[in-house]
This record gives structure tokens, sequence and C-alpha cells, in this order.
């Protein structure tokens, strides 16, 4: 059955890093026939195929991963390697000293699948701080989620509550009605920002969304329980 190429990535850096390379290719060549933006694939095809002795096929690999990723330093030693392996002194050379010189000017391309990847573990990470109330610290780790993935409206509602417990009211109120814009249907948005209006004191406004919520929702136990607490009623 063939596997999607996501399952194959992570089965091949699993085999890779336990040193099992035959089956690590296997894997990591299923990954290329779907996806071709991932630089440390190449970089751990050409370090197989460079320890099999085919070293114009480990060549090939290495350039491909600096062509994906100029900055990777790590393909670009072994690409020196491999050049040394075939003769190729001056280029070995050249390879290695040029990606040294390489400015990092800029955010490096990632793809989607990666950021969403390094977005959960920076969410991940900002629960686990936000459980142990070092609510600047979470709020740092969902910023950082946040830009990797600024459309997702579950990490704007976290990070806007990670301000609120902190007292900073604004951009709590900033972030929560960013998630709202993303996704009007999204209930913790809309029952976070009510609960942030009712610290502030703003019970009418608090009202307002967790009845907005039960519109969603009516049978949501935690919009209703709220609401209660103003005296209001669901639609």
């Amino acid at each position: 059955m063939h596997k999607e190429w996501h399952i194959n990535y992570e089965l091949g850096k699993k085999a890779f890093e336990e040193k099992k390379y035959e089956a690590a290719r296997i894997h990591l060549e299923n990954v290329l026939s779907e996806k071709t933006t991932f630089a440390d694939v190449y970089n751990m095809l050409g370090f197989i195929y460079y320890l099999k002795g085919k070293y114009t096929e480990s060549v090939d690999y290495f350039k491909q991963a600096l062509k994906i990723n100029p900055h990777y330093t790590e393909a670009a030693l072994n690409l020196s390697v491999a050049y040394n392996e075939l003769g190729d002194i001056d280029k070995a050379k050249d390879v290695y000293f040029d990606a040294k010189k390489v400015e990092n000017v800029g955010p490096l391309f990632l793809d989607p699948y990666v950021e969403g990847k390094l977005a959960n573990m920076h969410a991940d990470i900002g629960a686990i701080y936000s459980d142990l109330g070092l609510y600047a610290e979470a709020a740092d780790e969902y910023k950082k989620a946040a830009t990797l993935r600024p459309s997702f409206a579950d990490i704007r509602t976290k990070l806007g509550s990670a301000y609120r417990d902190m007292k900073d009211f604004q951009k709590a109120i900033d972030e929560i009605t960013e998630a709202v814009k993303l996704n009007d249907k999204y209930l913790p948005a809309r029952i976070q920002l009510g609960l942030t209006y009712y610290i502030m004191g703003e019970h009418d406004r608090a009202r307002q969304e967790w009845q907005k919520a039960l519109g969603i929702n009516p049978d949501d136990r935690v919009a209703q329980m709220y609401l209660s607490m103003v005296g209001g009623k669901g639609k």
C-alpha cells in the first residue's frame, strides 16, 4: 500500500537516525516522488549514496540540497567531501568556502509541512509554560507559532489568552479579535474574547460574545456557564 509522503518522511528520518540506511533510502526516495522541497531529504540521500561509494550520485543530491537551502552548511561540507573522493580537489575547496561566505539575508524557505510542525511544537511548548504560570514565556512561544502560521485561529486565541493572563488586555483583545476574523465560527475564540471582556469589567460585551458562541453551538456548556454569570440567555 502506498504511504503518504509525510509518513515516508518521518519513517525515513527515523531509519536514518538509527543508521538503517537502506530502509531510509527507500522511504526518502518515496518522499521525492511526491515532494521535492526538503533539503534535508536530499542531504540524507546524498550521505547514503556516499556510504555506498556512489560519489557522483551523492554529489547530485548534495547540490540539490544546497540549491534549496544555500545556507545548509552540513550539506556543503558533505558535498566538499564527496568532491574530494572524486578527486576534484578545487571544487571541494570552493564549495565549502563559498558556503561559509553566504550571508543570512532573510528568512529561509520552509516547506509548509515543516512550518506547520514547527508551529505546533512552539504552541505545545507555550501550553506547558502557560500551565506553569509562566505567561510571558508562553506568549513568546505562541508568537513564534503565529509567525509561522498567522492564519491559525487557535494559535491566535492562545496567544491572546496568554496576554490576558499577563494583564495586557489590549494585546489580548487584538489577538483574539484577529482569531475571530480568521474564523468567526471558531468557538474557543468567542468564549475567550468574552472572558477577556468580563475580566476587564465589560460585562455587556462579554455577554454578546458568549451569546454569539451559543449561536454557533447552543449546547456548548462553557458558554452556557459563563453566560449565566452575567444573567444572559442563549439564542
